[in-house]
């Protein structure tokens, strides 16, 4: 990087507020496969070899597996699985079956299976970042190298990468990782969602981060997506003030969220395991608004036992004692496929038989699931709501219901992130007792727009006015059937935005708990009336920046030391 532009500041996307200065560490990029590498001359030989080493790349993950969190663990176990794959395994010796050399038949392979994952879209496009992940480990023991990965943070540093695999960044800690830069990423990558997790700033989209000589001191701003190169004395000391203001902000809110007249809106957490369950139960949040079961289902041969659901389900719920938990019903399918129930092959799995299509399908799935909940249900008596994902008519709705009521479980609702369900929204509700908005799907619907697809990031911003709008359809609904509407997808956490939502009509948010306390101060800052004002001023917008910056300008200066 010249002088001149190592003095610059400049921009990407803030995913998790906060902010850091700290000397910079670079990831370092995974070796290539050498331009000379010779080409294989005994394919079986080289196969050998190839497949011992994706072994130990397994056991590699798997050891850390072991000394890793509950939350870091399903992820590390994730990526051994996938390096153990018997289909990436024939792929490489398709490969070498062709004379290319070692490793770079191994990185022709999984370029292949990567297409495959991309085209497949949802959950499957979302582990393209792990299999590459795997392709670098392995080439790295091929070549004989260190395997690449997040180095030994030996004093707290700012951590910049072209991007993170799951397996690196749920490793991080915030005592040693101050804040993460990435240039590739979306607001909704596994990067920016594990980031708000842990508590720590990260700005992904930032191009040219890279460029920046390892150890140089930079200051990142978490909230507005801002990075100061070797920052001044007087730039460092302004983002020091800047967190003061924010704790000091932070400080007063405490209790249950409300706007400065009193209309409740619910501060919830979104939690993914019984760990994340214990956690976030002992975090001043109201309950949950969406516990994500999949953990139990994914990459299993067969499927969890009612037993098995039952002592997962009765754990969480006791953990929050009389508070609400919202549980999603298994969201599964072509694009999180199981091995136990397998649709096979669609052309568009994103747009396929997914979350309670696949319910309708395969009922013996569904049915053990709700079995299993309305045992932990008797068991401990708790507030539990039962939600189904992936609704688009009344009469998938009633359908639902109809289970759920079957088993004396206590409400029933759905998820709202097909475009369809928001402008049906009254008739679904007629059915239901509460429906919950996953504003990261409905958003790539709305806007046909990949989440995973870094490239479209400009298309995926909650703050787009189109989405606003599908958000109002649904919290019209909700309002002239007299029935709660939430939102637990990412766009719930953002303390301005969460502004927006109360105007329109929503009662609960929910979010990584990380981010509760500056929603609940936001919200504590604005009568509903400002808020109703501030939404109309979003939705009347032309896009985006035009969006946040209106309602930015209504706020509370006290705002800005939130985001």
């Amino acid at each position: 990087m010249s002088g001149e532009a190592s003095l610059r500041t400049f921009h990407g996307i803030g995913v998790s507020a906060g902010t850091a200065v700290g000397p910079l560490v670079v990831v370092t990029p995974a070796p290539k496969p050498p331009a000379d590498e010779p080409a294989t001359t005994d394919a079986a030989a080289a196969s050998a070899t190839v497949h011992a080493v994706l072994e130990q790349v397994a056991s590699g993950l798997e050891a850390r597996a072991a000394a890793a969190s509950d939350h870091a663990r399903p992820i590390l176990e994730a990526g051994a699985m996938m390096a153990r794959d018997p289909g990436l395994a024939m792929g490489i010796d398709t490969q070498l079956g062709k004379g290319l050399g070692i490793t770079t038949a191994v990185t022709a392979a999984v370029e292949e299976y990567c297409a495959m994952f991309e085209s497949l879209g949802g959950y499957m496009a979302e582990r393209v970042t792990d299999l590459r992940d795997v392709r670098d480990r392995a080439v790295a023991r091929l070549l004989g190298q260190p395997e690449p990965g997040v180095p030994t943070l030996s004093v707290p540093s700012v951590l910049a990468a072209h991007d993170l695999a799951p397996a690196e960044t749920a490793t991080l800690t915030a005592e040693t990782c101050l804040g993460i830069v990435t240039e590739a990423g979306g607001p909704t990558s596994h990067t920016a969602i594990l980031a708000a997790q842990l508590g720590i700033p990260a700005i992904v989209q930032a191009v040219g981060i890279l460029e920046v000589a390892a150890g140089t001191v930079v200051a990142i701003d978490g909230g507005v997506g801002e990075i100061t190169v070797d920052p001044s004395d007087e730039e460092i000391e302004l983002l020091a003030e800047r967190k003061r203001r924010r704790a000091a902000a932070l400080a007063g809110g405490t209790g249950k969220g409300s706007t400065k007249d009193g209309y409740p809106v619910a501060l919830l957490a979104n939690i993914g395991t019984a760990d994340d369950a214990r956690k976030a139960a002992a975090q001043p949040v109201e309950g949950v608004g969406l516990f994500r079961t999949e953990f139990l289902f994914l990459d299993r041969d067969t499927m969890p036992t009612v037993e098995e659901q039952t002592a997962t389900y009765t754990e969480v719920f006791t953990a929050f004692g009389d508070r609400r938990v919202v549980v999603r019903t298994l969201d599964a399918g072509a694009d999180k496929p199981l091995k136990f129930a397998d649709l096979g092959p669609e052309e568009n799995p994103a747009l396929g038989r997914r979350g309670l299509r696949l319910g309708m399908i395969r009922t013996d799935v569904m049915d053990t699931q709700l079995q299993a909940l309305a045992n932990a249900y008797q068991a401990t008596g708790a507030d539990v709501r039962v939600m189904a994902p992936m609704v688009a008519t009344q009469a998938e709705a009633t359908w639902f219901a109809e289970r759920v009521r079957a088993l004396g479980l206590p409400k029933v609702g759905v998820m709202i992130e097909v475009p369809a369900a928001a402008i049906r929204s009254r008739g679904i509700l007629y059915h239901v007792d509460f429906a919950s908005l996953g504003t990261n799907d409905l958003q790539q619907y709305t806007m046909a727009a990949d989440r995973m697809q870094g490239e479209l990031a400009a298309l995926l911003n909650p703050w787009e006015p189109a989405l606003l709008d599908v958000v109002a359809l649904a919290c019209d609904g909700g309002q002239a059937m007299g029935k709660p509407i939430g939102v637990c997808g990412e766009a719930g956490g953002d303390p301005a935005l969460a502004l927006v939502l109360a105007g329109l009509g929503v009662s609960s948010l929910s979010m990584a708990p990380g981010k509760v306390p500056a929603v609940r101060t936001s919200l504590s800052l604005h009568t509903r009336e400002q808020c109703q004002q501030m939404a109309a001023a979003a939705r009347a917008a032309v896009d985006a920046a035009g969006a946040r910056a209106a309602v930015l300008a209504m706020a509370d200066p006290v705002l800005l030391d939130l985001i």
